[in-house]
């Protein structure tokens, strides 16, 4: 490429400029007009250390490699031990890393020493494409200097993260769980708490807490049609949804500040949902708020005849 004359300047051109009119990567070129490997060498060969020779090439050093773990007493040892009688016991003032770089290449590192990891329940993604489809709920509890630790329960929304009903009380029953979904019920779906079937077709997901394990909850939330939804056991972010909120309320309200009485962190509450749901930029969302994001999807839903 570089060799090329200009008929009307009688000079070579210069590879940069080649390059560019052709849009071709210099480096490409390079990389090509570089002399290849030669096939018939070994791959321990091609890939042999760089920089000075030292006293035991690598094909030495594999057959102590080798032979060391061939006399160990023991099964399943890591290229440290390996190294270490090589270099203290034997003599062979050989690198640690060169020891693992060989042993990784010829499959001498031990099986054994990998990490076991569980196979996932779920695929990873919690997020709906709609709305309704999934609803997320859960407590908190939160230090008050004259009430001491009350609770906070409320329920999100899986799709836009928007917060659909709160509640916060000093004893954290299954009354008090239950309370945020009645509020959702009510003004999101318009229905109407003593009658069946409002929330048809939508998952309930908790976690395993002691307050939506009872009878009441669980019975109340087949009343009104909702699909239980557990988090799995050993992997909390499949209730991520609620807890991320959970974590902005907290570092937005709570952490660094201190609340005299449960009335005076109801109203901090009370204040600050409002300006979440209409506010609160989510990147999911592509930095709308949930409200935002409601009325550009409601929008684009067909008009009922």
């Amino acid at each position: 490429m570089s060799g090329s004359i200009s008929p009307f300047a009688r000079c070579r051109y210069g590879l940069s400029r080649v390059c560019s009119a052709w849009t071709f990567p210099r480096s490409t070129f390079y990389a090509q007009a570089a002399p290849s490997a030669d096939p018939l060498l070994p791959a321990a060969k091609i890939h042999a250390k760089r920089g000075p020779k030292t006293a035991l090439d690598d094909d030495a050093l594999l057959t102590l490699i080798r032979t060391d773990i061939k006399d160990s007493l023991f099964t399943g040892e890591g290229h440290r031990k390996v190294h270490a009688r090589l270099h203290f016991l034997a003599g062979h003032k050989v690198g640690r890393n060169r020891v693992l770089r060989l042993m990784r290449v010829h499959n001498l590192l031990s099986p054994h020493r990998t990490t076991f990891a569980p196979a996932k329940a779920h695929d990873g993604r919690i997020i709906t494409h709609a709305p309704n489809v999934r609803w997320a709920t859960d407590g908190a509890k939160i230090w008050t200097a004259e009430d001491g630790w009350v609770w906070l329960f409320d329920l999100v929304e899986h799709w836009n993260g928007e917060c659909l009903g709160w509640h916060v009380c000093k004893i954290g029953d299954r009354f008090a769980a239950w309370e945020p979904l009645a509020q959702a019920i009510a003004n999101t779906l318009g229905g109407v708490p003593s009658l069946p079937g409002a929330a048809r077709g939508i998952e309930l997901r908790h976690d395993h807490g002691s307050q939506y394990l009872t009878d009441y909850f669980q019975s109340t939330a087949r009343f009104h049609g909702f699909t239980p939804s557990f988090a799995l056991l050993g992997e909390p972010e499949t209730n991520g949804v609620v807890e991320r909120f959970h974590r902005t309320l907290k570092e937005q309200i709570i952490h660094g500040r201190s609340y005299k009485n449960l009335a005076q962190l109801r109203a901090a509450v009370a204040t600050f949902v409002p300006i979440y749901n209409h506010h609160w930029r989510l990147e999911k969302l592509r930095y709308q708020s949930p409200v935002e994001a409601r009325i550009a999807f409601q929008s684009t839903m067909p008009l009922a005849a």
